[in-house]
């Protein structure tokens, strides 16, 4: 068990947890959600993100949503942080020491098609690894060759999109692809993910989705579209855009993720 792991039991209690959720750029208010919450500050726990975007939490909060004992991940590390593709891979560990059996991921995206506008919310169908990063690289067992077909739970897609639907939003299925960041994508490079399939762009979730894979985890993501791409409007894209319009998508994470985690 991570030293990690020992630390949050000993605060929260060795009652396993049913999932884990990360929350990405401006969504930390999804958290409060929670019931009997608990919070430990990233750094107690050893491995844990320690460097931080504005946007983004810094604690680990062990507590109850739709029913079910959570761990959520407030902020998450970004490869462009530090050049580590493997950076939340402790943390990913450790909460499927506790317990976790579901990876719940939330991401801020820009979208490249207009059936995606800011404030919508895109569930990711899968992605492409256009970074080329790999958080297994270096792992030295077979474990690393991760099937990834299907690395985006069908079932989950499918409840997620009938509460959305009852819910009374629209919750469309698109393909993610992963830039490192953390500069924003160009005119042409926006034009190229379009030809490649894409349907939004990002900064994160991949490398977590290949690690929920590789240590056993369901996994569903979904992304909070913030702005249009380079190129396809005249919105000024900045990180203190997307932290503002974020807030749009998290109302509708608000409702969607409490209602899914209790399906789990």
């Amino acid at each position: 068990m991570t030293k990690a792991a020992r630390t949050i039991r000993k605060i929260a209690g060795a009652e396993p947890v049913a999932a884990a959720l990360v929350l990405g750029s401006g969504l930390s208010s999804i958290g409060e959600l929670m019931k009997d919450t608990l919070a430990i500050p990233y750094s107690e726990l050893k491995g844990f993100p320690g460097g931080g975007v504005s946007g983004h939490g810094r604690d680990l909060l062990i507590g109850w949503m739709g029913g079910r004992r959570v761990a959520v991940l407030t902020g998450r590390e970004h490869y462009y942080e530090h050049g580590n593709a493997a950076a939340m891979r402790p943390a990913l560990e450790t909460l499927a020491e506790l317990g976790a059996e579901t990876l719940l991921l939330t991401n801020a995206a820009g979208s490249v098609d207009e059936r995606f506008r800011p404030g919508d919310l895109m569930l990711i169908a899968d992605h492409i690894n256009y970074a080329g990063m790999n958080p297994l690289i270096g792992e030295a067992t077979d474990r690393r060759f991760v099937n990834m077909v299907d690395c985006y739970a069908p079932d989950l897609r499918a409840r997620a999109a009938g509460l959305a639907e009852r819910l009374g939003f629209r919750l469309g299925e698109g393909i993610y692809l992963w830039y490192s960041g953390p500069s924003f994508e160009t005119v042409a490079e926006i034009q190229m993910a379009i030809r490649l399939g894409a349907n939004a762009v990002g900064m994160s979730t991949a490398p977590e989705v290949i690690l929920g894979r590789f240590l056993g985890l369901r996994v569903w993501a979904c992304s909070s579209i913030t702005n249009m791409g380079a190129g396809l409007s005249s919105e000024n894209i900045s990180h203190e855009h997307t932290k503002a319009m974020a807030v749009q998508g998290a109302e509708k994470l608000r409702r969607l993720i409490p209602a899914l985690v209790e399906e789990l």
